[in-house]
């Protein structure tokens, strides 16, 4: 006679469970509580820094004429006038850069990760792009200055201008929009690629018209973080062009204002006037980029892949 065997889930055969010890709780906890405190520690600059700027310079920046007048004809100790001549210069020098470094900095991700191989199989041309970006990622933004000036300026004999500035930018931007863009490509799942292949499709529209549309979210986001990156830079336009109190609107030449550079001159006004335009400025920068990131923020939601 057969006996029956007890269920697979009969507590005869179901291992006992004794919960997890307090050596893994306490471990837990204390994981946990560092990672709080990091978090905190990192946190405290950037609060302070934010308080300060906000205290200093938001009653220069409440009063409307800040934003429709420019510096020209006040002198130093004066009270008034605006910034707006400096807002058009930054603007026009980081929307240029980012003109010329976004369509390079996409194109040479594209190659890295679609063609570029890795490990053995990596080409030479994938290894001396991989290598130049990581250079130049490490870049001061001074000696990108002094480059764009050598050849600009002292070799091609052309003046001083907000192009020549955006030149310059444009050295700083392409590397991080390569590196963004490059992790937001590798994390495109491999099975998209190969369905596309098996329809058929070729490899150069199954980048164009998947794997890019997969990742443009986070190459978005990636590219407002390089172009908020640029955006304070104060050595190139201190090299590459000269400041002006009043509005140009010609990027080939003549001075130019920036909210860096205004900060900049303005540093060495000792007066009150001087001390609420550097205020005035640094937070009027801080605003301009708070808007690029809420611009990219709803991009990159507008543009992700819908998911049930």
């Amino acid at each position: 006679m057969t006996t029956a065997s007890p269920p697979i889930d009969s507590p005869a055969i179901k291992p006992a469970f004794t919960g997890i010890s307090t050596r893994r709780k306490l471990t837990d906890k204390l994981a946990t509580g560092l990672v709080a405190l990091a978090f905190l520690v990192a946190l405290v600059p950037l609060l302070w820094v934010v308080i300060t700027v906000l205290s200093k310079g938001l009653h220069v920046v409440v009063n409307p004429n800040w934003w429709f007048q420019s510096l020209n004809g006040l002198l130093a100790r004066q009270q008034g006038g605006g910034v707006y001549h400096a807002i058009y210069g930054s603007l026009v020098q980081s929307l240029i850069a980012a003109l010329i470094a976004t369509p390079i900095g996409i194109m040479v991700a594209v190659y890295l990760v679609e063609y570029g191989g890795t490990g053995k199989a990596q080409t030479k041309l994938s290894k001396a792009a991989t290598f130049m970006v990581d250079i130049l990622t490490g870049v001061p933004s001074i000696v990108a200055a002094l480059f764009v000036y050598s050849v600009w300026i002292s070799i091609f004999g052309l003046d001083r201008s907000a192009f020549a500035v955006a030149l310059a930018l444009v050295l700083l931007m392409v590397p991080v929009v390569v590196r963004s863009t490059e992790e937001m490509l590798k994390i495109v799942p491999a099975d998209l690629r190969e369905a596309s292949y098996a329809l058929g499709v070729p490899k150069w529209r199954t980048i164009l018209k998947v794997v890019i549309p997969t990742a443009l979210s986070g190459m978005l986001t990636g590219i407002v973080l390089a172009l908020a990156r640029i955006m304070g830079e104060t050595a190139p336009v201190l090299i590459l062009v000269a400041y002006a109190p009043y509005i140009n609107f010609d990027i080939f030449g003549g001075n130019m204002a920036s909210l860096p550079l205004v900060m900049t001159v303005e540093r060495n006004n000792p007066t009150m006037a001087g001390g609420d335009r550097i205020w005035g400025a640094a937070l009027t920068l801080i605003l301009i980029i708070t808007i690029f990131q809420l611009i990219a923020a709803a991009l990159s939601k507008w543009t992700a892949p819908k998911t049930k």
